[in-house]
């Protein structure tokens, strides 16, 4: 397809290569001549707590509570439920013998278990600035019966817009989610062979026009969907990795610990 001269020229190849990729990201973008690469939380944010406290926050954005029975607890000096080792961030969720009130998020459901989260400390943005985003990870996710693990982008300042990468209620499907109202959903539901195996989960987020963005699902590098996010451009998303409860998993969730595994997380934009 190069020409025999090209083939024997490894200067030549890497040269083709690298307009290759330039060609590639400028097609991606609409109206832009060039683009270059970013990277904005590399692998190797697990790498120790001081890597993950100057990447990644404790707990959710808006605190400890959120939509299932676990309330989140971490912090710089408490690593029961959210640690480190080897590269690998664990969450742990724990069942609680006492009674510690209800969830302070609707639907407001009695606390069962403490556990972890952490969310980016950088927002993705898609706009006329940064027109595409890469975000994926490696998990091992839980399934049984009451574990809710997610991997998602949510909005800062307003709900929708919701992008789900990895999200598992109590079975083998992952959702795969996006949310532009409350009853406006796109979910391409898959099945996973050994969910707590190592899986990577991924989405490309690429600026369609003014409003809209289009997001595209991957599965351990296969392409499952694409949806449109409509009225995600210029909006602010928190990137979020949770072990939540109950709720949409099903009751009642098992009363040994549960963990969730991620190594690898990535997050990557272009500049125009």
């Amino acid at each position: 397809m190069w020409g025999s001269e090209f083939l024997l020229d490894s200067g030549k190849m890497r040269i083709a290569a690298s307009t290759f990729v330039f060609v590639l990201l400028s097609a991606l973008t609409p109206g832009a001549h060039a683009a270059a690469w970013e990277e904005v939380i590399g692998t190797g944010s697990f790498g120790g707590y001081g890597a993950l406290q100057s990447e990644w926050n404790y707990r959710y954005p808006w605190g400890s509570d959120h939509n299932g029975t676990a309330r989140m607890y971490a912090s710089a000096s408490d690593h029961n439920h959210v640690s480190l080792s080897g590269g690998v961030l664990t969450l742990k969720a724990t069942r609680i013998s006492w009674n510690e009130g209800n969830s302070s998020a609707s639907p407001y459901l009695p606390i069962r278990y403490h556990s972890g989260a952490i969310h980016a400390r950088e927002h993705v943005v898609a706009s006329g600035q940064f027109p595409n985003w890469e975000v994926k990870g490696e998990f091992q996710a839980p399934s049984a019966r009451g574990t809710w693990p997610a991997f998602w982008l949510t909005g800062v300042n307003s709900w929708p817009p919701e992008s789900d990468i990895l999200e598992f209620k109590g079975d083998n499907r992952n959702w795969f989610n996006t949310f532009r109202t409350s009853s406006d959903v796109s979910s391409s539901v898959i099945s996973v062979s050994s969910p707590g195996a190592w899986h990577t989960y991924r989405a490309w987020v690429t600026k369609v026009n003014n409003t809209d963005v289009d997001i595209h699902y991957y599965l351990d590098g296969k392409w499952i969907a694409k949806h449109t996010g409509k009225n995600f451009v210029g909006k602010p998303l928190w990137v979020i990795i949770n072990l939540q409860m109950e709720g949409s998993s099903g009751s009642p969730g098992p009363t040994a610990d549960t963990v969730y595994r991620a190594r690898n997380v990535y997050i990557g934009r272009t500049r125009a």
